[in-house]
């Protein structure tokens, strides 16, 4: 069956253009002057984000679910407790399902991260693992694509592949842009890259921004998330492949809060699928490389002219 594309408008009204400009204003600025530990962090998630199906279910009978981990942000160059490492060893090994494979969006020249060398070495051990390691920045702060000229972002670009396949012995497939910021010609610039670029459809809100890096809604937010996830299940109008619905959940693995409780986020997703009656597939987290790479690469956003709903504020902010 042809590749298709689906998109839902977004519910929420915009607010006034008065008070948009304000805040916008407010938020360029401070992402302008982001701290180093910033990252992206969203209150909701797209509730329509696009896909490109291999093949799509009828309504009524949408396939199971399988939920395909993505961490953002990382590797962490903590020299003790790196939370990189309890994430890795909690895939590995916890209570649901060993040997989880996971999307790893890495900043290849982050100062407090990918450019060490206990970064690096994270990457390659991420590859080592069976991971898919894929690309977020390649500059010593965490910084917008948007907001670089064409040129600087082809360097930024270029430098991110030629490390990432330096370090795992192949070039990234795929990229998430930081802040979620992107437009036609940041995507047409990852596909000049040999990336497609992948979205969300649940976020952990767990974006570390000045040290906050704590939930106390886990569950609620989880839950809420994928209520809005499976309305595009139901329809049929999601991924399938290999027989499952890919449902994409973003976490931050430099979070320490994230790394100490990832085995409760994994509990809460299998609880919260069984709550709204998603059925699980047999394995319901992603444990080969290859199957973990041809579900993400179906949920990519391919064309430049769609405008799929990004988490929460940022969608209000950029789209």
């Amino acid at each position: 069956m042809p590749a298709t594309v689906s998109t839902r408008p977004h519910p929420s009204a915009p607010p006034s253009s008065t008070l948009r400009a304000c805040l916008q204003a407010s938020l360029l600025a401070l992402l302008l002057n982001a701290a180093p530990s910033a990252c992206s962090q969203a209150s909701a998630e797209p509730d329509g984000a696009p896909a490109v199906a291999e093949s799509a279910a009828a309504p009524g009978a949408a396939a199971p679910i399988r939920f395909l981990l993505t961490f953002d942000d990382g590797p962490s160059a903590a020299a003790s407790d790196n939370p990189t490492e309890r994430v890795l060893a909690t895939l590995a090994h916890n209570a649901y399902q060993d040997d989880i494979k996971a999307v790893f969006f890495t900043q290849t020249r982050a100062w407090h991260g990918g450019g060490t060398d206990i970064g690096r070495q994270l990457i390659r051990r991420e590859h080592a693992d069976g991971h898919l390691v894929a690309f977020h920045s390649a500059t010593l702060l965490h910084a917008n694509h948007r907001f670089m000229g064409p040129a600087e972002l082809e360097e930024t670009l270029q430098r991110g592949v030629d490390d990432l396949a330096g370090l795992t012995g192949r070039a990234p497939t795929l990229v998430r842009p930081p802040f979620w910021a992107y437009d036609a010609d940041t995507l047409a610039a990852y596909h000049r890259h040999g990336m497609q670029m992948l979205l969300t459809d649940l976020n952990a809100n767990d974006g570390k921004i000045y040290g906050i890096n704590f939930s106390w809604h886990k569950r609620a937010n989880m839950l809420a998330r994928l209520a809005e996830t499976r309305q595009r299940w139901a329809a049929g109008s999601m991924a399938v492949v290999d027989g499952s619905t890919p449902v994409v959940v973003t976490f931050h693995d430099v979070n320490g809060y994230t790394a100490r409780h990832l085995a409760e986020y994994l509990e809460i997703l299998l609880d919260v699928a069984r709550e709204l009656g998603m059925p699980l597939a047999a394995k319901p987290f992603y444990d080969q490389r290859d199957a973990l790479e041809r579900a993400a690469l179906a949920s990519t956003v391919r064309a430049g002219e769609l405008r799929p709903p990004l988490p929460g504020l940022w969608n209000w902010l950029w789209q």
